[in-house]
Protein backbone atom coordinates (compact mmCIF):
# COMPACT_ATOMS: atom_id res chain seq x y z
CA UNK A 1 0.00 0.00 0.00
CA UNK A 2 1.42 3.39 -0.99
CA UNK A 3 1.83 6.09 1.67
CA UNK A 4 0.27 9.36 0.77
CA UNK A 5 2.12 12.50 1.90
CA UNK A 6 -0.25 14.96 3.39
CA UNK A 7 -0.28 18.54 2.24
CA UNK A 8 0.62 19.67 5.75
CA UNK A 9 4.08 18.00 5.55
CA UNK A 10 5.11 19.77 2.29
CA UNK A 11 5.80 23.22 3.75
CA UNK A 12 7.91 21.71 6.54
CA UNK A 13 10.08 19.78 4.10
CA UNK A 14 10.34 22.80 1.80
CA UNK A 15 11.38 24.99 4.72
CA UNK A 16 14.05 22.56 5.89
CA UNK A 17 15.50 22.36 2.35
CA UNK A 18 15.65 26.14 2.06
CA UNK A 19 17.35 26.36 5.45
CA UNK A 20 19.96 23.80 4.36
CA UNK A 21 20.65 25.68 1.15
CA UNK A 22 20.93 28.93 3.12
CA UNK A 23 23.44 27.35 5.48
CA UNK A 24 25.50 26.14 2.53
CA UNK A 25 25.47 29.59 0.98
CA UNK A 26 26.58 31.22 4.21
CA UNK A 27 29.30 28.59 4.58
CA UNK A 28 30.54 29.37 1.05
CA UNK A 29 30.57 33.08 1.82
CA UNK A 30 32.58 32.47 4.99
CA UNK A 31 35.05 30.29 3.09
CA UNK A 32 35.40 32.89 0.36
CA UNK A 33 36.01 35.58 2.97
CA UNK A 34 38.60 33.34 4.63
CA UNK A 35 40.33 32.72 1.29
CA UNK A 36 40.47 36.46 0.65
CA UNK A 37 41.92 37.17 4.08
CA UNK A 38 44.44 34.35 3.62
CA UNK A 39 45.50 35.74 0.23
CA UNK A 40 45.98 39.21 1.69
CA UNK A 41 47.92 37.76 4.61
CA UNK A 42 50.25 35.82 2.30
CA UNK A 43 50.81 38.89 0.12
CA UNK A 44 51.57 41.08 3.14
CA UNK A 45 53.89 38.41 4.56
CA UNK A 46 55.89 38.21 1.32
CA UNK A 47 56.02 42.01 1.11
CA UNK A 48 57.27 42.27 4.70
CA UNK A 49 59.82 39.55 4.01
CA UNK A 50 61.08 41.38 0.93
CA UNK A 51 61.25 44.79 2.59
CA UNK A 52 62.72 43.34 5.78
CA UNK A 53 65.46 41.55 3.85
CA UNK A 54 66.33 44.70 1.94
CA UNK A 55 66.44 46.81 5.11
CA UNK A 56 68.45 44.18 6.95
CA UNK A 57 71.05 44.04 4.20
CA UNK A 58 71.13 47.74 3.33
CA UNK A 59 70.83 49.66 6.60
CA UNK A 60 74.57 49.27 7.29
CA UNK A 61 75.36 51.25 4.13
CA UNK A 62 74.00 54.40 5.76
CA UNK A 63 76.92 54.60 8.18
CA UNK A 64 80.64 53.98 7.84
CA UNK A 65 83.66 53.80 10.12
CA UNK A 66 86.52 56.25 10.19
CA UNK A 67 89.78 56.16 12.13
CA UNK A 68 91.38 59.13 13.86
CA UNK A 69 94.96 59.10 12.58
CA UNK A 70 97.96 61.38 12.89
CA UNK A 71 100.23 61.93 9.90
CA UNK A 72 103.60 63.62 10.01
CA UNK A 73 103.95 65.57 6.76
CA UNK A 74 107.58 64.81 6.01
CA UNK A 75 109.01 67.80 4.07
CA UNK A 76 111.22 65.40 2.15
CA UNK A 77 108.19 63.55 0.76
CA UNK A 78 105.57 66.30 0.49
CA UNK A 79 106.30 68.87 -2.19
CA UNK A 80 105.13 72.34 -1.22
CA UNK A 81 104.68 73.24 -4.89
CA UNK A 82 102.59 70.17 -5.63
CA UNK A 83 101.03 68.80 -2.41
CA UNK A 84 98.64 66.54 -4.32
CA UNK A 85 101.51 64.42 -5.65
CA UNK A 86 102.49 62.95 -2.27
CA UNK A 87 101.47 59.43 -1.25
CA UNK A 88 99.87 60.27 2.10
CA UNK A 89 98.42 56.77 2.42
CA UNK A 90 101.91 55.29 2.35
CA UNK A 91 103.10 57.86 4.89
CA UNK A 92 100.26 56.96 7.22
CA UNK A 93 100.85 53.21 6.79
CA UNK A 94 104.55 53.52 7.65
CA UNK A 95 103.85 55.66 10.71
CA UNK A 96 101.05 53.41 11.95
CA UNK A 97 103.25 50.35 11.42
CA UNK A 98 105.93 51.99 13.57
CA UNK A 99 103.37 52.68 16.31
CA UNK A 100 102.26 49.04 16.14
CA UNK A 101 105.84 47.82 16.52
CA UNK A 102 106.18 46.35 13.05
CA UNK A 103 108.23 49.09 11.42
CA UNK A 104 110.45 47.95 8.58
CA UNK A 105 108.24 44.99 7.72
CA UNK A 106 107.03 45.57 4.15
CA UNK A 107 104.21 43.05 4.55
CA UNK A 108 102.96 44.74 7.71
CA UNK A 109 103.11 48.18 6.08
CA UNK A 110 101.09 46.87 3.16
CA UNK A 111 98.52 45.31 5.50
CA UNK A 112 98.17 48.58 7.40
CA UNK A 113 97.78 50.49 4.14
CA UNK A 114 95.07 48.06 3.01
CA UNK A 115 92.98 48.98 6.06
CA UNK A 116 92.53 52.56 4.85
CA UNK A 117 90.73 53.92 1.81
CA UNK A 118 92.69 55.68 -0.90
CA UNK A 119 90.30 58.58 -0.31
CA UNK A 120 92.74 59.57 2.46
CA UNK A 121 95.15 60.85 -0.21
CA UNK A 122 92.58 63.42 -1.37
CA UNK A 123 91.64 64.48 2.17
CA UNK A 124 95.27 65.03 3.16
CA UNK A 125 96.08 66.82 -0.11
CA UNK A 126 93.13 69.19 0.38
CA UNK A 127 94.27 69.94 3.94
CA UNK A 128 97.84 70.71 2.81
CA UNK A 129 96.73 72.82 -0.15
CA UNK A 130 94.48 74.84 2.16
CA UNK A 131 97.42 75.53 4.51
CA UNK A 132 100.88 74.69 3.08
CA UNK A 133 102.48 75.71 6.38
CA UNK A 134 101.37 72.35 7.78
CA UNK A 135 104.22 70.65 5.89
CA UNK A 136 106.71 69.50 8.51
CA UNK A 137 103.98 69.20 11.15
CA UNK A 138 101.72 66.41 12.35
CA UNK A 139 98.08 66.72 11.34
CA UNK A 140 95.06 64.73 12.54
CA UNK A 141 92.63 63.27 10.03
CA UNK A 142 89.47 61.23 10.27
CA UNK A 143 90.68 58.69 7.76
CA UNK A 144 88.05 56.60 5.95
CA UNK A 145 88.61 52.88 6.30
CA UNK A 146 88.70 50.42 3.44
CA UNK A 147 85.47 48.58 2.67
CA UNK A 148 86.78 45.29 4.08
CA UNK A 149 87.74 46.88 7.40
CA UNK A 150 84.40 48.66 7.48
CA UNK A 151 82.53 45.39 6.93
CA UNK A 152 84.43 43.73 9.78
CA UNK A 153 83.53 46.54 12.17
CA UNK A 154 79.88 46.19 11.06
CA UNK A 155 79.96 42.48 11.84
CA UNK A 156 79.66 41.38 8.22
CA UNK A 157 83.08 39.69 8.32
CA UNK A 158 83.49 37.24 11.18
CA UNK A 159 86.71 36.46 12.97
CA UNK A 160 85.83 32.76 13.20
CA UNK A 161 85.76 32.53 9.40
CA UNK A 162 88.81 30.58 8.15
CA UNK A 163 91.66 32.93 7.24
CA UNK A 164 91.80 31.68 3.66
CA UNK A 165 88.13 32.62 3.17
CA UNK A 166 88.35 36.28 4.23
CA UNK A 167 90.29 39.24 2.86
CA UNK A 168 91.64 40.40 6.22
CA UNK A 169 94.39 38.59 8.09
CA UNK A 170 94.29 37.83 11.80
CA UNK A 171 96.86 40.56 12.40
CA UNK A 172 94.70 43.14 10.64
CA UNK A 173 91.70 42.12 12.73
CA UNK A 174 93.79 42.50 15.89
CA UNK A 175 94.82 46.01 14.86
CA UNK A 176 91.22 47.01 14.16
CA UNK A 177 90.07 45.64 17.53
CA UNK A 178 92.88 47.52 19.28
CA UNK A 179 92.05 50.82 17.56
CA UNK A 180 88.38 50.40 18.40
CA UNK A 181 89.20 49.63 22.03
CA UNK A 182 91.31 52.80 22.20
CA UNK A 183 88.41 54.85 20.84
CA UNK A 184 90.23 55.74 17.62
CA UNK A 185 87.45 54.36 15.42
CA UNK A 186 83.97 55.86 15.24
CA UNK A 187 80.88 55.24 13.14
CA UNK A 188 79.46 58.19 11.21
CA UNK A 189 76.56 58.80 8.89
CA UNK A 190 77.70 57.86 5.39
CA UNK A 191 77.06 61.17 3.64
CA UNK A 192 79.12 59.97 0.66
CA UNK A 193 76.22 57.69 -0.26
CA UNK A 194 74.17 60.75 -1.21
CA UNK A 195 76.90 63.26 -2.17
CA UNK A 196 79.04 61.12 -4.48
CA UNK A 197 78.51 59.22 -7.69
CA UNK A 198 79.52 55.73 -8.69
CA UNK A 199 83.06 54.61 -7.95
CA UNK A 200 85.21 51.52 -8.26
CA UNK A 201 85.79 51.76 -4.50
CA UNK A 202 82.65 50.81 -2.59
CA UNK A 203 83.49 52.87 0.50
CA UNK A 204 83.20 56.11 -1.51
CA UNK A 205 80.52 55.07 -4.02
CA UNK A 206 77.24 57.00 -3.97
CA UNK A 207 73.91 57.35 -5.73
CA UNK A 208 74.04 61.08 -6.56
CA UNK A 209 74.87 60.68 -10.25
CA UNK A 210 72.24 57.98 -10.77
CA UNK A 211 69.70 60.01 -8.81
CA UNK A 212 70.23 63.08 -10.99
CA UNK A 213 70.20 60.92 -14.11
CA UNK A 214 66.86 59.38 -13.10
CA UNK A 215 65.42 62.83 -12.39
CA UNK A 216 66.49 64.13 -15.82
CA UNK A 217 65.07 61.03 -17.50
CA UNK A 218 61.72 61.46 -15.76
CA UNK A 219 61.71 65.12 -16.77
CA UNK A 220 62.15 64.19 -20.44
CA UNK A 221 59.56 61.42 -20.09
CA UNK A 222 56.99 63.73 -18.48
CA UNK A 223 57.51 66.55 -21.00
CA UNK A 224 56.88 64.16 -23.90
CA UNK A 225 54.50 61.50 -22.61
CA UNK A 226 52.04 63.68 -20.70
CA UNK A 227 50.94 66.13 -23.43
CA UNK A 228 51.03 63.49 -26.17
CA UNK A 229 49.28 60.84 -24.10
CA UNK A 230 46.58 63.13 -22.72
CA UNK A 231 46.02 64.72 -26.14
CA UNK A 232 45.68 61.34 -27.83
CA UNK A 233 43.27 60.12 -25.16
CA UNK A 234 41.10 63.23 -25.40
CA UNK A 235 40.89 62.95 -29.18
CA UNK A 236 40.10 59.22 -29.17
CA UNK A 237 37.47 59.53 -26.45
CA UNK A 238 35.79 62.84 -27.33
CA UNK A 239 36.38 63.75 -30.98
CA UNK A 240 37.36 60.75 -33.10
CA UNK A 241 34.70 59.07 -35.25
CA UNK A 242 33.71 55.53 -34.34
CA UNK A 243 34.96 53.41 -37.24
CA UNK A 244 37.28 50.51 -37.90
CA UNK A 245 40.37 52.69 -37.94
CA UNK A 246 39.81 54.05 -34.44
CA UNK A 247 38.90 50.57 -33.23
CA UNK A 248 42.19 49.29 -34.65
CA UNK A 249 44.10 52.13 -32.94
CA UNK A 250 42.46 51.38 -29.60
CA UNK A 251 43.27 47.67 -29.85
CA UNK A 252 46.91 48.44 -30.67
CA UNK A 253 47.21 50.89 -27.77
CA UNK A 254 45.95 48.20 -25.40
CA UNK A 255 48.39 45.71 -26.90
CA UNK A 256 51.32 48.14 -26.61
CA UNK A 257 50.70 48.39 -22.87
CA UNK A 258 51.55 44.67 -22.61
CA UNK A 259 54.69 44.74 -24.78
CA UNK A 260 57.83 43.75 -22.77
CA UNK A 261 59.95 46.75 -21.86
CA UNK A 262 63.06 45.29 -23.49
CA UNK A 263 61.33 45.64 -26.87
CA UNK A 264 61.15 49.40 -26.28
CA UNK A 265 64.87 49.31 -25.55
CA UNK A 266 65.55 47.67 -28.90
CA UNK A 267 63.38 50.30 -30.58
CA UNK A 268 65.33 53.04 -28.79
CA UNK A 269 68.65 51.66 -30.00
CA UNK A 270 67.45 51.40 -33.60
CA UNK A 271 65.57 54.69 -33.74
CA UNK A 272 67.25 57.17 -31.42
CA UNK A 273 70.86 55.96 -31.44
CA UNK A 274 71.50 54.25 -34.77
CA UNK A 275 69.22 56.42 -36.92
CA UNK A 276 68.95 59.77 -35.13
CA UNK A 277 72.50 59.53 -33.69
CA UNK A 278 71.52 60.87 -30.28
CA UNK A 279 74.16 60.51 -27.54
CA UNK A 280 74.30 57.03 -26.11
CA UNK A 281 73.83 56.49 -22.38
CA UNK A 282 72.16 59.88 -21.95
CA UNK A 283 69.00 60.87 -20.04
CA UNK A 284 67.63 62.22 -23.32
CA UNK A 285 67.57 58.81 -25.00
CA UNK A 286 66.46 57.14 -21.78
CA UNK A 287 63.61 59.62 -21.41
CA UNK A 288 62.52 59.10 -25.02
CA UNK A 289 62.42 55.33 -24.57
CA UNK A 290 60.52 55.57 -21.29
CA UNK A 291 58.12 58.07 -22.86
CA UNK A 292 57.24 55.55 -25.58
CA UNK A 293 56.75 52.91 -22.92
CA UNK A 294 54.57 55.16 -20.73
CA UNK A 295 52.29 56.45 -23.50
CA UNK A 296 49.88 53.45 -23.59
CA UNK A 297 49.40 53.54 -19.81
CA UNK A 298 48.74 57.29 -19.79
CA UNK A 299 46.30 57.04 -22.72
CA UNK A 300 44.35 54.19 -21.13
CA UNK A 301 44.20 55.90 -17.73
CA UNK A 302 43.13 59.23 -19.26
CA UNK A 303 40.39 57.60 -21.32
CA UNK A 304 39.08 55.82 -18.23
CA UNK A 305 39.02 59.13 -16.34
CA UNK A 306 37.13 60.81 -19.19
CA UNK A 307 34.60 57.97 -19.35
CA UNK A 308 33.95 58.37 -15.61
CA UNK A 309 32.63 61.93 -16.14
CA UNK A 310 28.80 61.74 -16.45
CA UNK A 311 27.39 62.48 -19.94
CA UNK A 312 25.11 65.07 -18.32
CA UNK A 313 28.13 67.38 -17.89
CA UNK A 314 28.74 67.38 -21.64
CA UNK A 315 25.07 67.72 -22.44
CA UNK A 316 24.59 70.63 -20.03
CA UNK A 317 27.58 72.50 -21.47
CA UNK A 318 26.37 71.97 -25.03
CA UNK A 319 22.83 73.00 -24.07
CA UNK A 320 24.14 76.31 -22.72
CA UNK A 321 25.79 77.10 -26.04
CA UNK A 322 29.32 75.82 -25.51
CA UNK A 323 31.10 74.28 -28.46
CA UNK A 324 32.30 70.68 -28.36
CA UNK A 325 35.85 71.84 -27.69
CA UNK A 326 34.75 74.18 -24.91
CA UNK A 327 32.64 71.46 -23.30
CA UNK A 328 35.60 69.07 -23.26
CA UNK A 329 38.38 71.41 -22.18
CA UNK A 330 36.39 73.69 -19.85
CA UNK A 331 34.21 71.10 -18.13
CA UNK A 332 34.98 67.44 -18.85
CA UNK A 333 38.78 67.48 -18.71
CA UNK A 334 39.02 69.51 -15.44
CA UNK A 335 36.66 67.04 -13.78
CA UNK A 336 38.74 64.12 -15.08
CA UNK A 337 42.03 65.75 -14.01
CA UNK A 338 42.44 63.73 -10.75
CA UNK A 339 42.24 60.45 -12.67
CA UNK A 340 44.53 61.78 -15.38
CA UNK A 341 47.15 62.89 -12.84
CA UNK A 342 46.92 59.62 -10.96
CA UNK A 343 47.46 57.57 -14.13
CA UNK A 344 50.34 59.80 -15.23
CA UNK A 345 52.15 59.59 -11.89
CA UNK A 346 51.75 55.82 -11.72
CA UNK A 347 53.09 55.52 -15.28
CA UNK A 348 56.12 57.67 -14.39
CA UNK A 349 56.72 55.68 -11.20
CA UNK A 350 56.66 52.49 -13.25
CA UNK A 351 59.11 54.03 -15.72
CA UNK A 352 61.43 55.00 -12.85
CA UNK A 353 61.93 51.34 -11.97
CA UNK A 354 62.59 50.08 -15.50
CA UNK A 355 66.01 48.59 -16.16
CA UNK A 356 65.98 46.43 -19.31
CA UNK A 357 65.49 49.24 -21.90
CA UNK A 358 68.12 51.39 -20.19
CA UNK A 359 70.68 48.58 -20.33
CA UNK A 360 70.22 48.33 -24.10
CA UNK A 361 70.82 52.04 -24.69
CA UNK A 362 74.15 51.94 -22.84
CA UNK A 363 73.30 53.27 -19.40
CA UNK A 364 75.04 50.25 -17.91
CA UNK A 365 78.37 51.98 -18.55
CA UNK A 366 80.45 53.17 -15.61
CA UNK A 367 79.77 56.90 -15.18
CA UNK A 368 81.60 58.42 -12.18
CA UNK A 369 80.31 61.99 -12.55
CA UNK A 370 77.03 63.86 -12.21
CA UNK A 371 75.28 64.80 -15.50
CA UNK A 372 74.85 68.52 -16.10
CA UNK A 373 72.42 68.18 -19.02
CA UNK A 374 70.14 65.62 -20.63
CA UNK A 375 72.78 64.90 -23.28
CA UNK A 376 75.56 64.01 -20.82
CA UNK A 377 76.42 60.37 -20.09
CA UNK A 378 74.55 59.18 -17.04
CA UNK A 379 73.25 56.23 -15.12
CA UNK A 380 69.93 55.57 -13.39
CA UNK A 381 68.98 54.21 -9.98
CA UNK A 382 67.60 50.96 -11.35
CA UNK A 383 70.70 50.42 -13.50
CA UNK A 384 72.98 51.27 -10.57
CA UNK A 385 71.30 48.49 -8.57
CA UNK A 386 72.08 46.08 -11.41
CA UNK A 387 75.72 47.24 -11.65
CA UNK A 388 76.41 47.10 -7.92
CA UNK A 389 74.78 43.70 -7.44
CA UNK A 390 77.08 42.24 -10.11
CA UNK A 391 80.22 43.83 -8.63
CA UNK A 392 82.78 41.49 -7.11
CA UNK A 393 83.40 43.48 -3.92
CA UNK A 394 81.22 42.37 -1.05
CA UNK A 395 80.66 45.92 0.20
CA UNK A 396 78.76 46.74 -2.99
CA UNK A 397 76.02 44.31 -1.97
CA UNK A 398 74.97 46.38 1.04
CA UNK A 399 75.03 49.47 -1.14
CA UNK A 400 72.83 47.64 -3.63
CA UNK A 401 70.19 47.22 -0.92
CA UNK A 402 70.63 50.87 0.08
CA UNK A 403 70.10 51.98 -3.53
CA UNK A 404 66.95 49.82 -3.66
CA UNK A 405 65.71 51.55 -0.52
CA UNK A 406 66.29 54.96 -2.12
CA UNK A 407 64.53 53.82 -5.30
CA UNK A 408 61.58 52.39 -3.37
CA UNK A 409 61.33 55.61 -1.36
CA UNK A 410 60.94 57.65 -4.55
CA UNK A 411 58.41 55.21 -6.02
CA UNK A 412 56.38 55.13 -2.80
CA UNK A 413 56.46 58.92 -2.64
CA UNK A 414 55.20 59.20 -6.23
CA UNK A 415 52.41 56.69 -5.59
CA UNK A 416 51.51 58.51 -2.36
CA UNK A 417 51.20 61.76 -4.32
CA UNK A 418 48.87 60.00 -6.76
CA UNK A 419 46.70 58.71 -3.91
CA UNK A 420 46.58 62.12 -2.24
CA UNK A 421 45.61 63.87 -5.48
CA UNK A 422 42.89 61.34 -6.17
CA UNK A 423 41.42 61.50 -2.66
CA UNK A 424 41.53 65.30 -2.59
CA UNK A 425 40.13 66.14 -5.98
CA UNK A 426 38.05 63.10 -6.88
CA UNK A 427 34.31 63.63 -7.15
CA UNK A 428 31.64 61.04 -6.53
CA UNK A 429 28.90 60.93 -9.13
Amino acid sequence: MTDVVSSSDAPARSGSGAAARLRKRYAKERRFKLYGQLAIGVAVAFLMLLVGRIVEQGHTAFYSHRATSEIFLDPGRVDRAYPGGANYLQLLAEQEAADLGVAGDPTAVREVRDLFSSELNFLAADAVEADPSRIGQTITLNAPLDDSADLYLKGEIKRDTPADQRVLSDRQLDWLDAWRAEGLIEARFNSALFTRSDSTQPEVAGVLGALVGSALMLLVTALLALPIGVGAAVYLEEFSPRNRLTDLIEVNINNLAAVPSIVYGLLGVALFINWMHLPRSSPLVGGLVLALMSLPTIIIATRSALKAVPPSIREAALALGASRTQAVFHHVLPLAAPGVMTGAIIALAHALGETAPLLLIGMVSFVPGVPDAVTDPSSALSVLVYIWENASERAFHERTAAAIMVLLTFMIAMNAVAIILRSRFERRW
